[in-house]
């Protein structure tokens, strides 16, 4: 089944979020979102995957952010991010190879820790 619309004025699918781009404090673009993960009790958006970096999906870095540091920006068609390139550099990071550890609760944990947000499972 096909959905026809896909995004409303406040609304969007989560399919189209992925891959939309990441614009720094400077208006330079970052990367983009590689996912949404989303809380399955709550249903809401607990935090982005962005790949920084990469180059045609090869060679990059993957850094877990609170949804709460990104806002959308309509000119831009993209996400604002509320974090420094160091800032960024200075996260948590991972690799495609070891996704699966960046979703433990001690990764999670020092994600919000270090970006100074509340977690979702608090």
């Amino acid at each position: 089944m096909r959905i026809e619309t896909d995004e409303s004025h406040d609304l969007i699918s989560a399919e189209k979020v992925d891959g939309t781009a990441i614009y720094g404090a400077n208006g330079d673009k970052m990367g983009h979102v590689k996912t949404v993960m989303i809380n399955k009790r709550s249903g809401q958006v607990a935090h982005v995957v962005a790949d920084i970096g990469s180059f045609l999906g090869m060679g990059g870095e993957y850094h877990a952010l609170p949804w709460d540091k990104f806002t959308y920006d309509t000119d831009l068609n993209g996400y604002n991010l509320d974090v420094t390139e160091e800032q960024l550099r200075g996260g948590p990071t991972f690799r495609e190879d070891n996704s699966r550890q960046a979703f433990d609760r001690d990764y999670e944990t020092r994600m919000y820790g270090y970006y100074g947000s509340t977690p979702y499972f608090a």
